[in-house]
């Protein structure tokens, strides 16, 4: 039996029972029933094909604005609650187009466009990288270094051949919450001179002190020598009081174990400024470079170095004695001069740039 009627046939139904034809028969020449057939009147009597088809789509174009117009309330109603959401990450945006699909039953396609995501994200699901071993050793470097940044631990990881991307050093870095606060000073900006960096191992030196206290509060200073070349800490002389013949020794020592550098830089301190450090200098035929007082910019090599020794090492321990500072700053330059990456040497060790450097 047919179902469905065109306005055509509708209408010519009509016609022949204001003709005289009866509803009885129309119907059963129709196959309809005549509650049907008493629609069909109600509905088109009196109309034209045209003005049937007309009304037809009339109705057709009021269904689908009532259509869109419950839907667009729809997406007002999941807007307004989402709107306390604080949506920035693109993870965050997925999971408000997922909340929005399942409470008010929008299209995928709708609830992308109300949440800003693309169809193709919304449906990338990430895949899990095997990063647990370089995750437990990054953590673990953390915890036994604790100053250092992304970038000191990234260079320790490739050391050990772990990773090879800064990129996957940084993501994991992040997650796991690690980053090393750090208060700068405030300070006038101005141009600043290149230094003039030595082109080859021990062509020049430079010392500088570093005073701190123990837990008794009595003082003891360190003596800091680097190769500004290789930034290796040639040596340190740790001891509570220092003079300059003191500092004459310690230097014919370090000459022993290394060759003789061209020259020292150092400041304008007393005991760089004594008789006993110019006569070793006139002696071993090393020349003392003294900078202009006032700037230690010009000493900027140990200055730097020494930076590092107080961040990561007198403000990490609270020594008790002479002999505890000696040993803890023994192992702080042992690993300073052959595990510890330096920026400035492509993240390698003073050692081992030193030996890619002969």
């Amino acid at each position: 039996m047919k179902k469905r009627y065109t306005e055509e046939q509708i209408i010519r139904a009509i016609k022949q029972h204001e003709a005289g034809t009866k509803v009885d028969d129309i119907c059963r020449e129709m196959g309809i029933s005549t509650g049907t057939f008493y629609n069909w009147r109600s509905k088109y009597a009196g109309l034209e094909v045209n003005e049937a088809k007309r009304l037809k789509a009339l109705e057709a174009e009021n269904n689908k604005l009532k259509r869109l117009l419950a839907e667009k309330l729809l997406e007002v109603e999941g807007m307004k609650d989402v709107l306390f959401k604080k949506v920035v990450k693109p993870s965050d945006r997925k999971r408000i187009a997922s909340h929005l699909i399942e409470l008010f039953n929008l299209s995928e396609r709708v609830a992308c466009q109300l949440s800003s995501v693309s169809r193709t994200a919304f449906r990338y699901r990430p895949r899990k990288k095997a990063d647990t071993v370089i995750r437990e050793r990054l953590r673990a470097l953390a915890a036994e270094y604790p100053r250092y940044g992304y970038l000191m631990l990234h260079g320790l990881l490739r050391a050990e051949g772990l990773v090879k991307n800064k990129k996957q050093t940084y993501r994991i870095y992040t997650e796991e919450s690690l980053q090393v606060r750090t208060k700068k000073r405030k300070k006038i900006q101005r141009p600043r001179l290149p230094m003039e960096v030595p082109s080859t191992l021990n062509q020049r030196w430079s010392m500088d002190f570093v005073c701190d206290q123990l837990a008794n509060g009595r003082r003891f200073r360190t003596l800091n020598v680097v190769d500004d070349y290789s930034r290796e800490m040639v040596g340190q002389l740790v001891c509570v009081s220092i003079s300059g013949r003191q500092v004459a020794r310690f230097l014919s020592h370090l000459i022993e174990m290394r060759e003789k550098p061209n020259s020292i830089v150092c400041d304008n301190g007393t005991e760089f400024t004594s008789k006993a450090m110019f006569f070793w200098s006139k002696e071993s035929h090393v020349k003392l470079s003294f900078i202009q007082p006032g700037k230690p910019t010009q000493n900027a090599f140990v200055e730097s170095l020494n930076g590092k020794f107080r961040n990561e090492c007198l403000n990490q321990h609270w020594f008790r004695t002479m002999e505890e500072a000696r040993y803890e700053i023994d192992k702080w330059r042992e690993h300073y001069n052959h595990v510890r990456p330096h920026s400035s040497l492509n993240y390698l060790s003073p050692v081992e740039f030193a030996k890619r450097a002969a």
